[in-house]
This record gives structure tokens, C-alpha cells and sequence, in this order.
């Protein structure tokens, strides 16, 4: 193994990085919507009078007090969002969508209309979507989520969908990997400036698989109780996606389909899913601290777009190169608890919930890329945050929100740069601009290389149905 130091150079902690003269609307305000506030104060110059929470419980609102913002305590839904949000927006602001349960599309379509810059973490649905029974498992999925803001006109006011921290920040990591790869393989190259550049630039690197492989050991000083579900970030949005079939993107180089495995019949085509929750489904991966791991395959836009900005297509249409690309998650040892209990009752989601923030006593988010497939094997590419260095850096944050919220700020500042772009995912945004401003917030940003396989150490005392000659294929990731 061998570790490269390859962090951006960080910012000032108090450095300005935008001037915004609109209203900013920040519509929910969990943990995500609390932890980027003062990161937003901080970084970009307006005045505090225009900015507006809304927001559908009273969570948080002693933090918008602490910062003098105003706080509406009112829910959007399907019925009320127009006449809720049109007077709010206007040609020039900015609706920065981290709520749960309100459309995207709707949001996305409604601030065109105004005139407004938006930014969101996740293509979200109205509530209920998830778990709605009337549905197939391919509309419920975020392959088919994703396909309705793509329908959207690709010109107006720019609409950063799905950046937060994954999605959203890895997919920058992924751009830098790919140049470091590159580089120490001895692959010589300038940085692509176009789709069809990155796609080739991971084609000739011979990328066959990538892990969004994160691991997180945040603790803290109560354990979890029977009937709770603990998580170090939004409690709501993992059991939603949890709920969702497990999604990843299918590579080229894949020979098998799995026996659960089905493809979507619309669409871009770069992705299937399984007939199984995402949740419930568990696959191998690495990261530098923890080592080898289980982690849940939880569906993430990600998957979907990273395979599909990769794909090197023919002439014809027909691709010629995709890599496999899902999320290979372990949250922290209270959530795998929650998870498997949620499990066990059939999905329905526990009574309490608890998020935690201040509880936590030690522990890091180890979040990152691993590409494997080139010829050094694999590459994990990520930030190594710990709790203490979040405090240290951030109010309101934990590690695991920091990365997410570190990417939200990133992305409203480019977004504010670069202001009629119509709708946009993090593929196709600068990397390098990104990692720029997120790179005070994201810890120790490091690559490491590894010579690890998921056939590490298999078979040793069981009989296992595996591809040895090749391990990069699903079967072999994936935990029966």
C-alpha cells in the first residue's frame, strides 16, 4: 500500500468566497439545514434580513435565532408549495432545497419559472413515494427519480441537483482519483475539459469498478435503545432510501447478471436494480482505516450518474465501456443496530429517533472513492473527518454532516458563479473548484492504494461460489 497527501491547499476559515444580492430561501432545516447556516454567513457576503428558513417542524429554531434569521414554521406540500415559496423567490434568489418529502422537479420547474438559482442533496419525491405499494420497484427507485429532472430544459437559471456529500462531493473526488491514477501509472494526460474526455481518461485507465466506500465509527455516550433508530445524520432520509431497491450502476465488463438483478425499461440504460431493499443488501469494500468491510449497497443517485457521465458509447449508441459504480456504506455502529432492527420488523421505521450530534464522544466519517480495476489495483481517493476537527472548524455540524454540508456551501458559492446553467448533477460541475472550497471542511484528504480484492481471504474455512478469474465482477462483492 502506499498513501499520497493530495488535499487542495485550504482556504482561510473566514474567507469570503461570494457576494449574493438576492433573497436565500432555505427550505427545511434538520441536520443539514442547521450545520450549512453559518458555513453560508461565513463565506458568502449578504445580509442576514434576506434570508428566510422554511421549514415544516420547530426543529432548529433556536439556531436561526442564534444567527438573527427569520423562521417560518410551515410545511410544503403538494397542495401549498406555489403559493407558499412564489412569494419568496423572484429572478435572482435562491431556493436552497434540504428538506425531505417535497418533490424536486416541482421545486426545480417552480423556481424556473421565477427566475431563481437551486440547489438540493437528493432527487427527492413527494412523501410517501418510497414505500408506496402501488408502485414497482423500478418507479420507486432513484433511477426513475433521476430520469424526471433530466426530462427538465436544459437552459435557465442554473439548478444544482443532487450535491451534497454523496451524492455530490464524491463525484469531484472520483475526477481527481482519475488524475492521480493517471499519473502514477504513467498515463499521460491533461485534465479532460468535457464528458467524453473523463469517460476516456477512465476507459484507457482500465477502471472497471467504484465504490462510494465509506465508513463511519462516530460514538457517543448513550446507546441505542430498543425502539429508536440512531444516526448521525437525517434519520428520515436513510430510512426512505434504505426502503428503495438497491441501485448501482452496471459496468461493461459484467458477465452475470444477478438472479434478483433487473433492468429499467426507459431511460439512460446505465443502471439496474435489485428486487431487494437497499437496506437489506450488503457488499464488500475498502477504505485505508477500517480495512476490508461489509457495507449496505443503499441506492444513491451517484451510482446512477457516475456510470452513466462514464459510459463511451459507438457510432452506433452501443457502449463500449462503463464502469460499475455504487455506495458500499457502514454507518455508525448505533445505525447498523437501528438498521437491523428495522429489518426485523419489517421495515416499518421505530417509534423515537435520535440524531446525534453533541453525544458524540469520538470517532470519524471516512468517506470516499475507491476505484479498482487499473493497474495499480484499487485507489481510494477521500476526506478522513474527525469529530474533533468538525467542532474545531464548523458549529452545529458532526463529521458526517460537515462533509455534507461543506458540499452544499460549495455548490450554492458555484452556482452563484456560474448562474445560467439550467439544471446540473456534480459530474458535470468543476471539480476542482469544488474541492477548493470544500477542502477546510473535509479533514484529511488523502489516496491510498491497496492491493485488496473482494477475494481477499474467501474460502478459507467455507466453500463460496466466486469468479476467480476476475475479481472484479458484482457476484464477488456482493454478500449472499
Amino acid at each position: 500500500m502506499s498513501i499520497t497527501e493530495t488535499a487542495p491547499e485550504k482556504t482561510p476559515l473566514d474567507a469570503i468566497h461570494a457576494t449574493f444580492g438576492g433573497r436565500l430561501i432555505i427550505l427545511g432545516f434538520g441536520s443539514i439545514g442547521q450545520g450549512v447556516l453559518p458555513l453560508l454567513l461565513r463565506h458568502v457576503a449578504m445580509p442576514r434580513d434576506r434570508i428566510t428558513i422554511v421549514t415544516a417542524e420547530p426543529r432548529g429554531q433556536e439556531v436561526a435565532a442564534e444567527y438573527g434569521i427569520t423562521f417560518i414554521e410551515t410545511a410544503a406540500t403538494r397542495e401549498n408549495y406555489r403559493d407558499l415559496l412564489s412569494p419568496l423567490l423572484g429572478q435572482g434568489d435562491f431556493l436552497l432545497n434540504v428538506s425531505v418529502d417535497v418533490a424536486s422537479v416541482a421545486l426545480i420547474t417552480l423556481c424556473r419559472e421565477l427566475g431563481a438559482l437551486y440547489l438540493d442533496t437528493v432527487a427527492e419525491p413527494w412523501g410517501g413515494h418510497y414505500t408506496d405499494a402501488s408502485l414497482t420497484p423500478s418507479q420507486r427507485s432513484n433511477y426513475a427519480l433521476r430520469e424526471g429532472v433530466l426530462a427538465l430544459p436544459k437552459d435557465g437559471p442554473t439548478a444544482v441537483m443532487t450535491h451534497g456529500a454523496n451524492p455530490g462531493l464524491v463525484s469531484h473526488f472520483v475526477k481527481q482519483a482519475l488524475l492521480e491514477i493517471a499519473r502514477d501509472t504513467g498515463v499521460d494526460t491533461s485534465t479532460p475539459t468535457d464528458r467524453a474526455g473523463w469517460a476516456a481518461l477512465a476507459q484507457t485507465l482500465g477502471i472497471k469498478v467504484i465504490h462510494i466506500a465509506e465508513r463511519d465509527t462516530q460514538t457517543g455516550t448513550i446507546a441505542k435503545r430498543p425502539g429508536e433508530f440512531v444516526n448521525t445524520w437525517s434519520i428520515d432520509g436513510f430510512v426512505g432510501e434504505g426502503n428503495q431497491p438497491a441501485e448501482l450502476g452496471w459496468g461493461s465488463h459484467e458477465k452475470t447478471m444477478p438472479e434478483d438483478g433487473r433492468r429499467h425499461e426507459f431511460g439512460c440504460d446505465a443502471a439496474i436494480y435489485l428486487l431487494r431493499p437497499g437496506a437489506g443488501t450488503r457488499v464488500r469494500s475498502w477504505t485505508p482505516l477500517e480495512g476490508p468491510f461489509h457495507g449496505f449497497l443503499i441506492t444513491h443517485n451517484e451510482a446512477i450518474s457516475v456510470a452513466d457521465y462514464y459510459s463511451v458509447k459507438d457510432a452506433s449508441g452501443a457502449v463500449t465501456y462503463r464502469p460499475t459504480c455504487h455506495y458500499a456504506y457502514h454507518p455508525c455502529d448505533g445505525a447498523v443496530l437501528s438498521i437491523h432492527e428495522l429489518a426485523g420488523k419489517n421495515w416499518e421505521m421505530q417509534h423515537n429517533k435520535r440524531l446525534m450530534v453533541d453525544e458524540i464522544t469520538s470517532g470519524m466519517d471516512e468517506l470516499g472513492v475507491l476505484l479498482m480495476g487499473h493497474a495499480k489495483g484499487a485507489y481510494w481517493y477521500g476526506s478522513r473527518l474527525t469529530i474533533e476537527e468538525a467542532r474545531r472548524v464548523a458549529p452545529h455540524n458532526n463529521a458526517t454532516s460537515l462533509q455534507v454540508t461543506a458540499a452544499v456551501l460549495a455548490g450554492v458559492i458555484w452556482a452563484i458563479e456560474n448562474p445560467e446553467r439550467g439544471p446540473l448533477e456534480a459530474d458535470a460541475l468543476d471539480h476542482a473548484r469544488i474541492l477548493e472550497l470544500c477542502a477546510p471542511y473535509l479533514g484529511d484528504v488523502v489516496g491510498e492504494y491497496s492491493n485488496w480484492t473482494p477475494l481477499q481471504d474467501r474460502e478459507a474455512l467455507f466453500p463460496e461460489n466466486v469468479d476467480r478469474s476476475d475479481p472484479w465482477q458484482f457476484g464477488n462483492f456482493r454478500v449472499s
